[in-house]
Order: structure tokens, then sequence, then C-alpha cells
């Protein structure tokens, strides 16, 4: 994948899974860079598999979205590993203990991680500390090397903890504002909770290099994401609200959303704050570029969600109560990927470019030479003739049953309207005996596309009990989890075998 590209060959032809970190098992009530984590790269490498797709890393809050995160450079603590906390004998067996509420190995319990796993931290940071792990060299490495956002990250979640967890917009006005006197007033105030943030993003990254380092030895390489919005409740608006459309009080002007359409009579209101294009423009994208080269760095392919917004987005007025009311906005374009690629060179991009598309679009997607995404679940509409059908594919994309927003491929295909079936079993070839998952897999695997990415849930045939999210709802999301017993020897070579048979191998 990239912008340059020559004919497509076997060599070039990948495939890989789709499973976030949560998803991980383990006793701890959600995935993290444990044991399991590297057993599962274990599992990718036996099944023949040359890519693991993540979620979003970073911390989460109200809702649990990794798409609504306080930092879009930060770690999400809950996915450091105890265990490797207590070898270094900063944590008892029995303190790791008070930590496991994994009673639903298939599910994460989202408040009792919540409730029990910062406890726990504290404790290894106060042993960290003991030891002055603050004076060693690669600590202080670290901290130099993340000073473009890592301060204010710390200092926004030690302020967020001392005013009880709400949203910065209604902190007291002289830290709301970030004036001088008071940010070296808590500065001073919170040292030590902001000591306590440093450590865990400083375990975060190097447990998560740790593990990378693992997968990239065995051939694997590692697709991030970023969300194109970062949420209002973030240390990146409250610390750089000049990147913002906001207001001089710092309340949005417009936000985030999608327009109405045939799945939403009123839209949807995301409410994540707007990049203000003319400041971005004005300082060379500075902002933008090194988000990208610093995801380019924890990652080796950056997946960039609702890549039309760079075209076109859709701007809501702040207040209202759907997005009904919005208009279209012009965003930068391919401008900004030119810009990137001059101050930084060529970097390995996916271009989320789902959804209706506009001439504009699909010449911007074009233009930037990035593959684009194709999802096979939108292939069968029997009203009418698809991009999606694998016969209108180019090499030059990444081809996927569904996506983390969809139903998983056995829950979409049981809630098929007739006329829609009939037309995939069709397509499909499908008998009675067959498994759809599969079919829709071998379909996958078998098409042009330079990449195809499988989720984890398709290739184990679960229902929609196991999806991941369903947009636009509150609550139930995110939560599913693998169990370990699943990922068996004979599920990894019959994975292998289909994607030897589809030149997916090589």
């Amino acid at each position: 994948m990239g912008n340059n590209r020559k004919e497509s060959s076997t060599e070039m032809r990948k495939s890989g899974i789709l499973m976030a970190i949560s998803s991980i098992p383990s006793k701890y009530g959600i995935g993290g860079f444990s044991k399991e984590a590297y057993e599962f790269v274990d599992f990718l490498g036996e099944s023949g598999q040359k890519i693991w797709q993540i979620l979003p890393l970073g911390p989460t809050g109200y809702g649990d979205s990794p798409y609504q995160s306080f930092s879009t450079f930060a770690g999400n603590p809950y996915y450091i590993d105890l265990e490797s906390l207590q070898k270094s004998r900063w944590l008892t067996e029995e303190e790791c203990k008070k930590a496991d509420c994994g009673e639903q190995p298939g599910k994460v319990n989202y408040e009792a991680v919540y409730k029990t796993r910062f406890q726990v931290l504290r404790k290894a940071f106060k042993s960290a500390k003991a030891e002055n792990i603050s004076e060693t060299e690669d600590y202080k490495s670290f901290l130099s090397e993340n000073t473009f956002w890592l301060p204010d990250y710390c200092l926004y979640m030690a302020l967020k903890e001392s005013f009880g967890g709400i949203c910065w917009i209604d902190w007291e006005e002289d830290i709301r504002l970030r004036k001088k006197g008071a940010l070296d007033k808590y500065r001073q105030k919170l040292s030590e909770n902001i000591a306590f943030y440093e450590f865990l993003q400083y375990i975060f990254i190097r447990q998560w290099e740790k593990l990378k380092r693992y997968a990239n030895e065995k051939g694997i390489e590692i697709v991030g994401d970023i969300p194109i919005y970062v949420a209002f409740d973030s240390a990146d608006t409250w610390a750089n609200s000049q990147l913002f459309q906001l207001d001089e009080q710092k309340k949005p002007i417009a936000v985030a959303g999608c327009p109405p359409d045939a799945f939403s009579a009123t839209g949807q209101l995301w409410g994540n704050p707007l990049y203000c294009w003319e400041y971005h423009r004005n300082t060379g994208y500075a902002w933008w570029i090194r988000r990208v080269e610093y995801c380019c760095s924890i990652y080796d392919i950056v997946r960039i969600d609702h890549f039309r917004g760079f075209d076109e987005y859709w701007s809501v007025p702040y207040g209202d109560e759907t997005a009904s009311g919005g208009h279209w906005e012009a965003g930068p374009g391919v401008a900004l990927f030119r810009e990137m690629e001059k101050k930084i060179g060529k970097k390995q991009i996916i271009a989320e470019d789902l959804g209706f598309l506009t001439p504009s679009v699909i010449q911007m997607v074009k233009d930037s030479g990035f593959p684009g995404m194709k999802v096979l679940q939108f292939a069968f509409d029997s009203r009418e003739a698809s991009d999606y059908m694998p016969y209108n594919y180019s090499h030059n994309c990444v081809v996927y049953t569904g996506t983390h927003d969809n139903e998983t491929t056995a829950g979409w295909y049981m809630h098929l309207p007739e006329d829609d079936k009939r037309l995939a079993d069709s397509f499909l070839n499908l008998h009675s005996e067959d498994e759809p998952a599969w079919e829709m897999i071998r379909t996958a695997l078998a098409s042009v596309a330079d990449t195809a990415i499988i989720p984890m849930q398709d290739y184990i045939g679960l229902g929609n009990e196991a999806r991941m999210n369903t947009p636009s709802t509150l609550g139930g999301n995110w939560e599913w989890r693998i169990e370990k017993e699943v990922l068996t020897g004979n599920l990894a070579k019959r994975i292998k075998s289909l994607c030897e048979i589809c030149g997916r191998c090589g």
C-alpha cells in the first residue's frame, strides 16, 4: 500500500485480521499487552496473516468509544499488562488479583475495569517511584521525545480528576482559559498526579513497542486507526483551541456530524469540534502532519477514518439537537496530503472512503494514491448496482467483509431482506449447507484487492451478539472479547489454507 504502485502480483497480495486490543482474552476484564496478545500474534502467523488491524489506542471516557478519546496521542492505561508490572516487582500477585474483573470472559465490563484498574496502577507507580524510575535515561528520553503533547495531556488528566471528572468547559474560568497563573498553580498543586499520568504513558508505550516489535519480527504489520476528529472533552481541544472552530469562551461554534440519509432521517450528530482549516493552512498543516507522523511511528500502516471529511464536512450549528440543520463546508482536500508528503515522505495510509461519495471525494482519494476501502456487505443491494461488487474493484484497495461499525457477517446475512438475500445467494453460490460468513470471506480473499482484512468474529462465525459497535447508539458497544479456547490450531490451518488458495500467503 502506498502512493506509487506497480503492476499487482501475488507478492503484493496480503490478508489480515481485524480485532481490537480490548478483545484479546485476559483475566483482568479487558484485553491488553499481556501474554495472550503475544499468543494472538502467534495465531496470526500460523494463519498466514500479514496484517493485524486494531482500533484506536487512546484513553476512553464516557461511552467507552475509542473514537472519543481524551487524547489523540496518549495510550489507554487499561491495556497495560499488570503481570509485567508484577515481574518488575512493582505489584504483588495479591494486588493484581484486585484488578481481576474477568467474570464474563466474552465481554468487557468497563465499569468494573474503571473502578479497579487505576487503584492498582497507582500502587505500581508508588513502587516505581521508590526506585527512582524517573531518573533513568530511558524515562527521561521518553519525556523529552513527547513534549509536544505529554505535559498538556498529563495536566489535563490531573485537572479532570481534581474537578470530579467533569468536562473542561465547566472548569473554573482561569484554568479553562489556560491563564498562565492558573497553569503554574495547578502544575505545582497537582505535580504528584501529573507524574502518575506520565508514568502510565511511559509504561504503555514501552509495552506497546515490545508487542509491535514481536509482530513485526513475525512478518506481521500493524494497521492503526486515526479518527478524523478529536473529542471535545480532550486535552487536544483544551490545550490547542486555535485548531478548532471555537468562540472566545472556547465553546464550539459548530460541531461534526453527517446529513440525513436512508438510515437516519435526522442524520448523525457526533458533536466533535470542527477544525479551523484556515489556521491549519496558515501553519502548513503542522499539527496534522505531526499527528500522522506520530501515528506512523507507533503503527506500520495508518487508516484514516471518515476520509471524505477532508473534501467536505457536515457542519452542524452548536446546540442543535439533530444533524438535520447542518450544511456542507469545504475541507483542505488533497493539499493537506501533498504538504504531508513533502514534510515526512510517503506513508502507508488507508483512506476510509465509505458512504456516499461525490465526484470530488473520489478524485481526492485517487489523487492521494491511498487505497480506499470496500465493504462486501454493502454489495448486495437488489435495487441498484453497487460499487462494492468485487468485479468493480481496482487492485489498489482494501476489502473487508464488514468493519467494526457493521453487523457481523452471520448477523448481516440473517437480517438481509429476501431480495437482497437471493442476490447474495446467487453471487456467492450459497447452498443450505454452506456457511455464509466463510463464503463471504472466500469472495473477499479471492478478489483483486491487494489487501483483504477480515474481522475475527467472521472467522469464528459469530452473530450480532459479537458486534463491536452500532453507530448512533450509547451503551453495549465496544464490549466483545474473544474466548481463548476459540483460537485453535485447526482454525489457523483453515484460515491459512483459504488464504493460500487465494494467493495471499506469498
